[in-house]
């Protein structure tokens, strides 16, 4: 498929898109996840940088590193159809999951203890405002 004028996007339009900044977009840049054509200052960015800018941003919000995001990129640059592509992200998949469990576990033990915490000094308060006999 060509590239056509019709399919180009400036920086600016793309980070209005996607409701990021320029800057960020310039950062996904140099860090080799976005190839822009350059015509002299300008970038000009095709679907298929949209499409990497999506991926990228689901990718972070999943929790994936940049580095990560990058190795699966490299593997679908070899072969777009690559099984190794699917399979590396099944382990990463994996990876997160297991991690993510591990965080909700340590969040439930977190929330139980104040659970406690705060119960224990609800009952102290409630013996320090309770009159003395005997006063």
């Amino acid at each position: 498929m060509l590239n056509t004028a019709d399919d180009t996007i400036s920086i600016g339009e793309l980070a209005k898109e996607f409701d990021i900044t320029a800057r960020a977009i310039r950062f996904y840049e140099e860090q080799g996840l976005l190839h822009p054509i350059r015509n002299g200052q300008q970038r000009i960015y095709y679907a298929k940088d949209r499409i990497r800018l999506t991926l990228i941003l689901r990718g972070k919000r999943l929790g994936f590193s940049l580095t990560e995001i990058k190795n699966v990129f490299a593997l679908y640059d070899i072969n777009p159809n690559s099984t190794a592509q699917l399979e590396k992200m099944l382990i990463l998949t994996e990876q997160k999951r297991a991690i993510l469990e591990q965080q909700l576990t340590d969040i439930h033990t977190v929330l139980s203890e104040l659970n406690d915490v705060e119960m224990r000094c609800r009952e102290e308060l409630k013996g320090l405002s309770q009159p003395v006999i005997g006063e």
